[in-house]
């Protein structure tokens, strides 16, 4: 049931739904604009009820996120690739529906806090690198990120100066090796111990791997401080 405001009555925990000129004032547009925006494809089409079309709270947190993005700089273009991009995302039970335990902590962002961590470097051609290397997730009007501590070390290159673009590209390559490092541990620990042993082991993988990482650096450091 609707109010004649437009929102469905009942419990808190239902969901709303707005006519166009409510969702077009909640939003702070016009109703010409939605219009523009609907017909542009940024928000997914309404539910239609005979003649009437109904918004929800995901209507609503798009027009926000539009808004916001075009307040950061963003064209409507490339906000238009963008949505299609995140509509065309993989679910966040993809990205998450692991049977094995993980250490990594996802993070939940709105996608102007995911660009204000890149500073204009989200890009329909970044956003789908991030999605093809099982960075990002979808889950609504909300993106996830696997990994907090691959999200805060990938802006912080970022912010170095080094492009998006190639933080992605080297994460491809990083993820080639660390694979192979995983699987020479994991067949390590199997020849000599049962896999039960592997959950109990792997920050013996880490370690080593970190400690090993650390003295290659060194090594190139020296290696470019003396190149004869």
């Amino acid at each position: 049931m609707t109010d004649d405001s437009g929102t469905e009555s009942g419990s808190p925990t239902e969901r709303r739904e707005y006519r166009m000129e409510e969702l077009a004032r909640l939003a702070g547009i016009t109703v010409r604009t939605l219009r523009f925006y609907r017909e542009r494809k940024l928000i997914p089409p309404p539910r239609r009820e005979g003649r009437i079309a109904w918004y929800d709270d995901q209507h609503l947190a798009r027009l926000r996120t539009i808004t916001a993005l075009l307040e950061r700089g963003h064209t409507l273009n490339g906000i238009a690739e963008l949505a299609e991009a995140f509509d065309n995302g993989r679910g966040v039970g993809d990205l998450l529906g692991m049977e094995v335990p993980t250490e990594e902590t996802p993070v939940r962002l709105t996608p102007e806090e995911l660009a204000d961590h890149f500073a204009g470097e989200v890009t329909p051609e970044n956003l789908a690198a991030a999605l093809d290397l099982g960075y990002l997730g979808v889950d609504g009007e909300e993106i996830v990120h696997i990994s907090r501590r691959l999200l805060e070390v990938s802006s912080a290159l970022v912010r170095e100066g080094i492009p998006l673009g190639e933080v992605l590209r080297t994460a491809a390559e990083v993820r080639t090796h660390a694979d192979a490092l995983a699987d020479l541990f994991a067949a390590l620990v199997l020849r000599h111990a049962p896999e039960e042993a592997l959950h109990r082991l792997r920050p013996l993988a880490r370690s080593v791997v970190d400690a090993e990482l650390s003295l290659a650096l060194d090594r190139r450091l020296r290696k470019r401080d003396n190149p004869m």
